[in-house]
């Protein structure tokens, strides 16, 4: 039996989440000193050098994303820099908040509050590393170029430099930076294309499309994420989005089922009608369950949800 649930794995915050995080950030922080850091875990500090103590003390001057991580620029070039990871969340909480339970990970402390970093789970994937000045901060950067800020010539260059499937290119860091799983089903969709469209088969038109969704799609979720409070339902899996998370949902324009391909821990979620011609992509588990039997469109998978069981 096939189920219409959708999956709900975790999310590493991307371009739209830690932008509003850093918004939340600034109206807090900029220019408050950074009285000391707290740890309630061993395994979030990833790097020695500089010391967390070279940055206690110091005003905060500065605030970037870099890549999906979160740098907090203090005063003498120190870099505190945040990677959330797929469960890490921030929090703002009241001056001198306890370090209470498991998923409490560390606090950094201000006179008018603590920044506190939690992670669910027990995988501990969130990490801090401290950098000294740009050098040492551009050696965190994974060096994806930022769609939001080069022209549409210069990521056509990127996006065609070597030949993957769009989906792969989209969310490669060393390719494009801030994007993952879940926006990139969302830029797909808009845009009308596969996400195993080759990105050296793309027409002119197809990577103007692109490029245009990527930029609406961005700006759009930016502007819904922006609230007066410090961000804290930071998810993939929201109601207004129109195919990541909604397998087995009717898509917003066509009205088909979004249908999904499962690999590893991640799923992409498409529109068979909108972005792949009416031809259903080969889901490797599902693949494997039904062989030869694999239906080829959405017409023929309707008729296997509707053949009674032997």
């Amino acid at each position: 039996m096939f189920t219409a649930s959708p999956s709900r794995k975790s999310f590493v915050p991307e371009y739209p989440d830690i932008t509003v995080y850093i918004e939340a950030l600034e109206q807090r922080i900029q220019g408050e000193v950074l009285e000391r850091v707290r740890f309630n875990s061993p395994f979030l500090l990833r790097s020695l050098e500089p010391p967390v103590s070279a940055g206690e003390g110091k005003k905060v001057i500065s605030l970037r994303r870099i890549g999906k991580r979160i740098a907090i620029g203090v005063e003498g070039g120190v870099w505190l820099v945040i990677h959330l990871m797929i469960a890490g969340r921030l929090h703002w909480k009241k001056v001198g908040a306890k370090l209470g339970g498991r998923q409490m990970l560390a606090a950094f402390d201000f006179p008018n509050g603590s920044l506190i970093l939690t992670e669910a789970g027990t995988k501990k994937r969130a990490s801090l590393h401290m950098a000294q000045g740009e050098q040492g901060l551009e050696l965190l950067n994974p060096g994806g170029l930022e769609v939001m800020s080069i022209s549409q010539a210069e990521f056509a260059h990127a996006l065609t430099a070597e030949n993957h499937t769009l989906k792969r290119a989209l969310t490669d860091p060393q390719t494009f930076s801030g994007i993952g799983n879940a926006y990139s089903d969302e830029i797909l969709h808009r845009a009308k294309l596969s996400s195993i469209q080759l990105t050296q088969k793309m027409t002119g038109a197809q990577i103007t499309e692109l490029y245009k969704s990527i930029h609406s799609v961005m700006n759009e979720w930016v502007a819904r994420l922006r609230s007066a409070e410090f961000p804290e339902s930071v998810t993939a899996f929201r109601p207004e989005m129109a195919a990541h998370g909604k397998y087995g949902q009717p898509c917003p324009i066509c009205g088909d089922k979004i249908q999904r391909i499962r690999y590893a821990n991640n799923e992409t979620n498409y529109c068979v009608t909108c972005q792949t011609e009416g031809k259903l992509l080969a889901d490797r588990s599902l693949s494997r369950l039904l062989g030869k039997d694999f239906p080829r469109s959405l017409e023929d998978l309707e008729a296997k949800l509707r053949k009674p069981s032997q």
